[in-house]
């Protein structure tokens, strides 16, 4: 005679385990590319803020007979652009700066600098002259 067995509802904690192991090692896998996405992103705004702020400056240059010097940027009076980026949402992970050394008639050099959660990338300051030439501080493909 056959013992009458009811059939089990549930999971065992074997079979639980290996899902949580599973979760854990796609989680691993998944967040550090998650994080350099972010970054990206975050770069990415910079960029478009420095060519904006280049695009300020050469109406700056249109309305000052062909001169950047004197252009300012910040949140003052009389400033071109903004000192920030990105420009919308409230945290700020870029300050923008024209380099004074290299602000005159015709010449300027502006730059982005990471900070707060993005002073660790890899690519570190971008920058942007006059010519439309782009560089970055940094290593990696950063334009």
């Amino acid at each position: 005679m056959q013992s009458a067995r009811k059939p089990s509802h549930g999971f065992t904690a074997i079979e639980l385990l290996i899902v949580v192991v599973v979760l854990g090692v796609l989680a691993a896998i998944a967040y550090p590319s998650y994080q350099e996405q972010i970054g990206k992103a975050r770069r990415n705004d910079a960029k478009t803020a420095l060519m904006g702020l280049a695009s300020a400056l050469e109406r700056y240059a249109v309305e000052h007979n062909s001169s950047y010097a004197g252009a300012t940027i910040g949140s003052g009076a009389g400033s071109i652009f903004p000192n920030e980026a990105p420009l919308d949402g409230t945290t700020k992970y870029y300050d923008l700066a024209i380099v004074a050394a290299d602000l005159s008639a015709n010449t300027y050099t502006i730059t982005a600098a990471p900070k707060g959660a993005q002073a660790s990338d890899q690519c570190g300051t971008l920058t942007v002259d006059h010519l439309g030439q782009k560089s970055a501080s940094g290593s990696g493909t950063c334009w």
